[in-house]
């Protein structure tokens, strides 16, 4: 056994902790008003050629390349934007978005910030 077989299944278990990370979290957080899960992606690492590829002869035809793979990584971390549950809450300031969209807050500096979950509220200043 080479160490090239060991980072493989290393990175192999990097990434698939990175996975049960991201489905922990949509677990903890499936009652979280306004949550969006997230979905990993995979990317494979480079290969490397054991063996070049031959041409056809009178005799038999051509191969292939033989590549093995040198692992695995995360490549992206998803968010979801699926619609969610909508309740009846009977407060004014509970709004929802059906399709499409955010919420745009802006904070006292100006700054903007986009949500989809609509429990809001008023402070002293409105």
């Amino acid at each position: 056994m080479t160490l090239r077989s060991l980072f493989s299944g290393v990175s192999g278990l990097r990434s698939q902790s990175n996975a049960m990370d991201a489905i922990g979290n949509n677990i903890a957080n499936v009652n979280t008003v306004g949550y969006k899960r997230a979905r990993i992606t995979f990317a494979d690492l480079l290969y490397q050629t054991i063996s070049g590829a031959t041409g056809a002869s009178e005799q038999q035809g051509g191969t292939n390349p033989v590549q093995i793979g040198l692992g695995v990584r995360t490549d992206s971390v998803d968010t979801i934007f699926t619609q969610g549950n909508s309740q009846q809450t009977g407060r004014l300031l509970d709004l929802s978005i059906r399709g499409g969209g955010f919420f745009q807050l802006t904070d006292g500096n100006g700054g903007a910030f986009f949500t989809r979950a609509g429990n809001f509220s008023l402070d002293e200043e409105g």
